[in-house]
This record gives structure tokens, C-alpha cells and sequence, in this order.
């Protein structure tokens, strides 16, 4: 199934409507969808390198939109169902204390979610799940997002070709090694 989801999307690339559906996968993506908009992004940069900011804006603004339907279902699912059932479990309060770790953090969650190749999507629903700030989720999924799709379509403009490889095989483990230095930063700044 997977397989064929991704033979789709690179089909798609090629498309005259390639941005909507860049746009749709984007947004799906930030909620439901298993296959990241990369894989439409890099063909689609490569074949017309001039457009890489407007295909990285339109994957940005999508997957922010998207992870704002993965909050809500985090949301509305939570209050519905989620909710009751701890309360008839009596783990309501331990739910309570889970949420206020999660928010307590939850900056650097969507953080590093919205950049390495964790699922987006599992933050954007957790967010909506523990009640974080909306206003601290936008912003930290603007940021992450953003600095994801126009590094790729930067080094895509810069490169072309030759480095859709790394992308493919290597950005992912970059991102990582770049938030694991930056929270090593961040430790060491505050205990030293």
C-alpha cells in the first residue's frame, strides 16, 4: 500500500495542477497521510527550479493548515471520547499531569516533529489531544514547517540533481543531529 502511495505522488509531480496536489497531500499529511509532501516537493523543484520558494510556501502553508485539522482531531476526539473513558478509569488526573508535561515541552515536540522525519502528524493530533496553547502550536509549527520545505527546496534550487540523493537519504538524519546539538546547546547552556 505504501508503495503504491508513493508511486501516486510521484506520478503527480508531473501533473499541470502539481501545486493543489502538493497542496493536498501537504495538508492531509500534517493529519492522515502516510507519505510526506517531499516526494512531490523534489521532482517538482528539479524539473523548474525557479518555482522552488512558491512549491516550498504552498507546502508550508498547507502542512500548517493541515496540523491545525490534526489538532482538532486531537481535540474533538479527546473530549468526546478519550475523556469519559479515563474518567470511568479513574485516570483522569493522570491524564492531567501527562498533558501539562507534554505542554510543558510541547515547543520542542512540534519543534522536532515539524523538522526530522517523525510523523508531524502524531504531534499535531497530541497537541489538540493535551489542550497546548493554540498560539504556541502555530507559531512552532510555522517555524519548523517552513524551515523544513525551503531548506530542501534551497538546496534543491542551489544543487539541482546531484543532491536529491542526500535529501532522499540524508536530510532527515541532518535535522535529527541538528536538534539533538541544539537541545545539547540548550543543556549545557542552562547547567553550566
Amino acid at each position: 500500500m505504501i508503495r503504491a502511495l508513493y508511486d501516486w505522488t510521484m506520478n503527480k509531480a508531473d501533473h499541470p495542477k502539481a501545486l493543489w496536489i502538493l497542496a493536498l497531500v501537504a495538508f492531509v499529511e500534517s493529519s492522515v497521510f502516510p507519505i510526506p509532501p517531499d516526494v512531490l516537493m523534489i521532482p517538482m523543484i528539479l524539473a523548474n527550479p525557479r518555482r522552488a520558494w512558491l512549491i516550498a510556501l504552498v507546502a508550508t502553508v498547507s502542512s500548517v493548515l493541515g496540523g491545525m485539522l490534526g489538532y482538532a482531531i486531537g481535540a474533538f476526539f479527546y473530549d468526546s471520547v478519550g475523556a469519559p473513558i479515563l474518567e470511568s478509569l479513574g485516570k483522569a488526573e493522570s491524564m492531567a499531569e501527562f498533558n501539562a508535561r507534554f505542554n510543558g515541552v510541547g515547543f520542542w515536540a512540534v519543534l522536532i516533529a515539524g523538522i526530522t522525519p517523525f510523523p508531524y502528524k502524531v504531534i499535531t493530533i497530541m497537541s489538540g489531544w493535551t489542550g497546548m496553547p493554540i498560539l504556541t502550536f502555530m507559531i512552532t509549527s510555522i517555524t519548523a514547517r517552513a524551515l523544513r520545505f525551503f531548506v530542501v527546496a534551497g538546496l534543491l534550487r542551489a544543487f539541482g540533481a546531484p543532491i536529491r540523493d542526500f535529501i532522499e537519504k540524508r536530510l532527515g538524519l541532518v535535522f535529527t543531529a541538528f536538534v539533538v546539538l541544539l537541545i545539547g546547546g540548550f543543556v549545557l547552556v542552562r547547567y553550566l
